[in-house]
């Protein structure tokens, strides 16, 4: 085994004043400049490379990872490995949009070449929604999910049910929910939901209302497990409040609608933090609000915080039947926001219209959670 100065083990001479039938020998060890002993270099590749491959998977931003790759030349060299660029986690590879730039993107692509999926997938969603490149990012993103990645897999399943980058004739929605389900099957919780609903309204589907809430009740309950794993207990998870009303009998505790958490499960009693966005999600966040928040001129973003998905063409998502103000582009998006923030948003209006005043024709869609309708739009 060789080092960046040779041999991993250098030649060592006998112990001064021991007799020359001995074996014990000492090992000479290495002097810099200063006089004093100089280690690192002396470290085989073998070993360096697994401790890069370890901070890579464990790093908390990419910050952490790129101070070890300009301390010297050795370490750039051995932190561009493939073995350890394969290894990058989701946040090693956290690129914000406003740094967005070409070396960023040679770093996300030689990091998809070396076999991360995280990559694969970030990167695919940035060239399919942010940059355009329809079918490169689909490519990319379809890689990461014949390797079981679950969000690619979600991903691809939203682009089905709304044909993204194309025509509304390019919608598949029985392969949009054979994509949720092999991502529910792998414990993705938005495809887990998605499918649910899809279940539960008939799309895409045979429609089995009961196996439908069952898949809800599963999402919310993993939602809630994921949180205790977490450890997170800067929030209470169980937040009751009691709204008596004169002359009616003793309610149920329900859970207050004020604070922040995850909205779905009030419908258990739990009231518990929402889940951090991945960071392809916050990218494309990111690049429209710096955009002015909007993806072209007649699109819209999707209106649940933290997805991020913008239309690639107008009118592409299911709008709100009763206001016609916000925009989903799943309907996992549409339950988690109508409880968290757009129930108590939600106003009626006569007709929707268009930029030009005239109405907009609807084809509805029902929700199956029990808040409003949703319904796909086609001008």
């Amino acid at each position: 085994m060789r080092t960046r100065r040779g041999l991993c083990y250098p030649q060592t001479l006998p112990l001064p004043n021991m007799s020359s039938n001995t074996h014990k020998r000492q090992k000479r060890m290495p002097e810099n400049t200063t006089g004093g002993s100089d280690f690192f270099d002396y470290l085989p590749d073998d070993i360096v490379l697994s401790i890069l491959g370890k901070l890579s998977s464990t790093a908390t931003s990419p910050s952490d990872f790129i101070s070890v790759l300009i301390t010297c030349k050795r370490l750039n060299a051995l932190g561009l490995n493939s073995l350890v660029l394969s290894k990058a986690s989701s946040k090693t590879l956290s690129v914000k949009a406003k740094n967005w730039c070409d070396s960023a993107h040679r770093f996300l692509k030689r990091c998809a070449d070396a076999g991360n999926i995280e990559a694969c997938y970030t990167l695919g969603m940035i060239r399919f929604y942010c940059l355009q490149n329809r079918g490169s990012g689909a490519s990319m993103m379809a890689k990461a999910a014949m390797k079981s990645h679950a969000p690619s897999l979600y991903s691809l399943a939203v682009i089905q049910f709304n044909g993204s980058g194309g025509t509304k004739n390019d919608k598949d929605l029985r392969a949009g929910v054979a994509l949720c389900a092999r991502a529910a099957f792998l414990g993705h919780i938005d495809g887990l939901r998605e499918l649910g609903h899809c279940l539960q309204d008939g799309y895409g589907a045979k429609q089995n209302v009961i196996e439908g809430r069952r898949f809800l009740v599963q999402a919310n309950a993993r939602e809630l497990a994921a949180v205790l794993s977490n450890g997170n207990s800067k929030h209470p998870l169980m937040r009751w409040s009691v709204n008596p009303v004169k002359n009616q009998p003793p309610q149920i505790p329900v859970v207050s609608g004020s604070g922040s958490g995850c909205p779905l499960l009030s419908d258990f009693g739990c009231n518990v933090p929402v889940q951090e966005a991945h960071t392809a999600n916050r990218f494309l966040t990111e690049w429209f609000e710096n955009r002015g928040g909007f993806p072209g001129q007649g699109m819209m973003l999707c209106s649940n915080t933290g997805c991020g998905r913008p239309e690639t063409r107008k009118h592409e998502f299911r709008r709100c039947s009763v206001c016609g103000v916000v925009n989903y582009c799943s309907r996992a998006c549409q339950a988690l926001d109508w409880k968290f923030r757009h129930k108590g948003e939600c106003a009626p209006v006569e007709r929707w219209l268009d930029e030009a005043g005239q109405p907009v024709a609807v084809e509805g869609v029902g929700n199956g959670d029990g808040g409003v309708n949703v319904e796909e739009v086609d001008r």
